[in-house]
């Protein structure tokens, strides 16, 4: 397609009119469909800014419920494609009705260029319009649960309760699998907080030498060691007034767990080589993927300091259990590294989309981004398929036998997946389920989902 043009449908099976609209609109980049079903295939690979589509299409060029069903489809593909709809000249009650349905503008026959020129340069100014708006929300809206996208019941009630927790200076527990977005939530916790002004000081105790872990902690005097040439803070004293996030505390060495036990009693850290006491205030959140109350019976982590960090413990669920968000993150990822790597690849295949459902996925949402993107860099064709993914099927657990929970889990289970795969897009996934959007929408509140 051309780069210098814009991009215009029209949808219309008369030849004659077909040559006078490109003629009369040669500024444009014009497409052309002559029924509905090369209509469908030219937004779902163009998505055209604006379309024109006139209501008498095959097999009912008298009528307009061919036309009709057509436009429905269109916006539910496309919402965003804003569309002139073409009547005959004592055609208005259909008009009306598809600017019931969605339609931008429509146009009555016969053609006048001028006044068809007009109306389609509006449109592109709107749809331009809208375009930027999306961009600069996207840009500069701040929002405290960046990063994380779910559809999920047992995720979201995790993002209640982080909404909830924030606000006050309990110490919190974050319990999760490698990759399951332990420190985005911590930056939540932040964000959510009074102290989202003032610093968010992260650091990892399982990636720090035992021998340096407690200067990079408590900081140290001047002379305390050899090469201590200066008086140094740690990231304790350093989060004052903020956050600090100890992330992987399960491996935090027990000759440092007592003294940071004082630190949470007294709120008072010693710099190592110093005598006096350094006031520090500061919201403590804690994450690790180890089962403390293992390590606790083994002797490798103090009681004491788990009950002192958990003042509230959240866990969250790998991305196996998480309902729909599998195809919900693929399609986020997906335009994430598609604009990084200068793609323009349309979605992912239905074998893909089925891979990545059944999908064991060991590394959770890290593994899930790794994957995508490899995937992203390597793909031949417009989609992604299942061989760029390079990934197994996964056999799940058996499900109920009781029939009525069998079909209303499988009611609910059927919907969650169908978001997903719409990409959160409501036409789409009852399009999917073969429902009204109404019908959706009450399946969605009956089960939780919104």
């Amino acid at each position: 397609m051309s780069s210098t043009k814009k991009t215009l449908l029209l949808v219309e099976d008369d030849i004659g009119l077909q040559k006078q609209v490109r003629w009369s609109l040669e500024g444009y980049e014009l497409l052309v469909a002559g029924d509905r079903e090369s209509a469908l295939n030219q937004i779902r690979r163009f998505e055209p800014p604006v379309a024109i589509l006139d209501l008498g299409l095959p097999p009912d060029p008298d009528g307009a419920s061919e036309g009709l069903a057509t436009l429905e489809q269109m916006l539910a593909l496309a919402p965003g494609t804003k569309v002139i709809v073409v009547t005959g000249n004592q055609d208005r009650e259909n008009a009306v009705r598809a600017i019931g349905l969605g339609a931008y503008d429509f146009y009555q026959k016969p053609f006048e260029p001028e006044m068809l020129s007009l109306i389609i340069g509006r449109a592109f100014r709107l749809h331009d319009l809208e375009q930027e708006n999306r961009r600069l929300l996207a840009n500069h809206q701040e929002s405290p649960m960046q990063g994380i996208i779910s559809v999920d019941p047992q995720m979201l009630k995790v993002c209640r309760t982080v909404e909830k927790v924030a606000p006050s200076d309990a110490t919190v527990l974050l319990l999760g699998e490698s990759g399951t977005g332990k420190e985005l939530l911590a930056r939540s916790l932040h964000d959510l907080s009074t102290r989202l002004n003032q610093k968010f000081v992260a650091i990892n105790c399982a990636a720090i030498p035992e021998n340096l872990l407690e200067s990079e902690l408590f900081g140290y005097e001047k002379g305390a060691f050899t090469g201590a040439t200066k008086q140094t803070i740690g990231k304790i004293e350093y989060a004052n007034s903020g956050t600090l996030f100890l992330d992987e505390i399960g491996d935090l060495p027990m000759s440092l767990q007592a003294k940071l036990l004082r630190f949470l009693q007294e709120r008072v850290i010693e710099r190592l080589g110093g005598r006096g006491e350094v006031p520090v205030d500061v919201r403590v959140v804690c994450a690790t993927h180890q089962k403390l109350h293992e390590q606790i019976k083994d002797g490798r982590f103090r009681e004491d300091l788990f009950y002192r960090i958990s003042e509230i413990t959240v866990n969250i669920p790998p991305l196996r259990d998480r309902e729909g968000d599998p195809t919900l993150l693929a399609h986020a990822f997906l335009d994430k590294f598609s604009q990084q790597q200068g793609r323009a690849l349309r979605g992912f295949s239905q074998d893909a989309l089925t891979v990545i459902e059944s999908h064991n996925w060991p590394g959770n949402v890290r593994e899930m981004e790794n994957v995508i993107k490899r995937a992203v860099i390597m793909a031949e064709g417009s989609q992604i398929s299942d061989a760029d993914l390079g990934l197994t099927h996964f056999e799940g657990e058996s499900e109920p036998i009781n029939l009525r929970q069998v079909r209303d889990e499988a009611e609910r289970k059927a919907v969650v997946r169908a978001m997903g795969r719409a990409n959160g897009n409501v036409a789409q996934a009852a399009e999917l389920l073969g429902v009204s959007r109404p019908t959706l929408y009450d399946l969605v509140s009956r089960y939780g989902l919104k």
